[in-house]
């Protein structure tokens, strides 16, 4: 994983290796769709590997995720985004904003709805906002395997009524082991050109967003009802080496209100390189998750710090697994009243409008 920006790599249309015959492929295409559609989990099924944070939740998709797949005579770079909703606050119009955004300038969209239900109000939303756009839309059909045949088919002819497609297929992003179809159906709407990205890039998204996307994920994981939506989370520092000194073991009586993550417990070794060079023997990564209300901030906390503790062990193993090398994780939770519509805490918090 690696920090770059978006830009082809190399030159004529065979550096990717494709030939006359094949000439080699490559393009950007962006999965839309309402929220909980199964488009986070469907991107890491195409790219092999977690990029973005799932749950059960609407809404957990908040930024543009990117993820790429190198084949042998092509190249795409999926973009995630969050679901396209009728937004509340100004937290979700950013979210709109993103996913609308990431229509413009691409190959390709991938339109994911659900096989077991038909078309319902967030479909038609989708749909409307799709007809606007010139580019290819493929119509994916996710969760087929939670449906008999015949219901799957009679819902795709539904979602079939709302718009002109390119195509359309259903799938499982959960069960199918090949996107073979899907894949080779992308690629046939590509243009010839060559690699945005080096091979052995997956994605371009920073360490320090990976972190706190994994720890938000585990918030979602352990709290309900208001609270998930009401989290964010920023990786405030990121280095090799461990805590910093004169950090103690328990901050519960911090004036800034922090909780530590416990670390004590053994540590595995973890299977790939991973960030900050050459995977340091140790990474410390300073996290602050932030709640509109002190009463969401002892939800999190618990009892002694137990439930942050549990949050931070959850993380830290995910951490861990993915960058090859073992985290000190330093958590700490803060009140930003009503930062869902602050649009100044908005931006210092990573959600910047679109336009800036």
């Amino acid at each position: 994983m690696t920090e770059s920006s978006r830009g082809r790599d190399g030159g004529g249309g065979d550096a990717g290796g494709g030939s006359r015959e094949h000439p080699f492929r490559s393009g950007l295409v962006t999965i839309v769709g309402r929220p909980n559609v199964g488009k986070s989990t469907l991107l890491n099924r195409l790219v092999g590997r977690k990029l973005a944070i799932t749950s059960p939740k609407p809404q957990t998709t908040r930024n543009r995720i990117t993820g790429v797949v190198n084949r042998d005579r092509a190249q795409i770079v999926f973009i995630d985004t969050p679901g396209i909703h009728r937004p509340k606050h100004k937290l979700g119009e950013y979210m709109v904003g993103v996913a609308m955004a990431a229509l413009e300038e691409v190959e390709a969209i991938l339109f994911v709805v659900e096989a077991p239900e038909p078309p319902g109000p967030g479909d038609r939303y989708v749909a409307e906002r799709l007809s606007r756009v010139r580019t290819p839309v493929l119509l994916v059909v996710n969760k087929a395997d939670l449906c008999p045949g015949d219901v799957t088919r009679a819902n795709v002819e539904s979602y079939l009524k709302l718009g002109e497609f390119a195509g359309h297929l259903a799938i499982s992003a959960v069960r199918d082991e090949s996107f073979e179809l899907l894949l080779r159906t992308i690629e046939s709407l590509l243009p010839e050109g060559p690699r945005y990205y080096p091979e052995g890039i997956d994605t371009d998204q920073p360490e320090a967003f990976v972190i706190a996307e994994l720890v938000r994920e585990k918030v979602l994981e352990t709290t309900r009802d208001e609270v998930p939506h009401s989290v964010a989370v920023v990786v405030e520092e990121l280095r090799p080496g461990g805590r910093r000194a004169g950090v103690a073991e328990d901050q519960a009586g911090d004036p800034r209100g922090g909780q530590l993550a416990d670390q004590r417990e053994d540590q595995r070794e973890a299977p790939r390189a991973g960030p900050l060079g050459d995977a340091p023997d140790l990474v410390y990564a300073r996290a602050v998750i932030y709640v509109e209300r002190e009463s969401q901030k002892g939800i999190i906390v618990g009892s002694g710090g137990t439930m942050l503790r549990d949050v931070g062990r959850r993380a830290r193993r995910e951490i861990e697994a993915l960058f090859g090398t073992k985290v000190y994780l330093d958590l700490w939770v803060k009140v930003e009243k009503n930062w869902r519509d602050r649009a100044g805490v908005l931006r210092a918090l990573g959600y910047a409008s679109q336009r800036e």
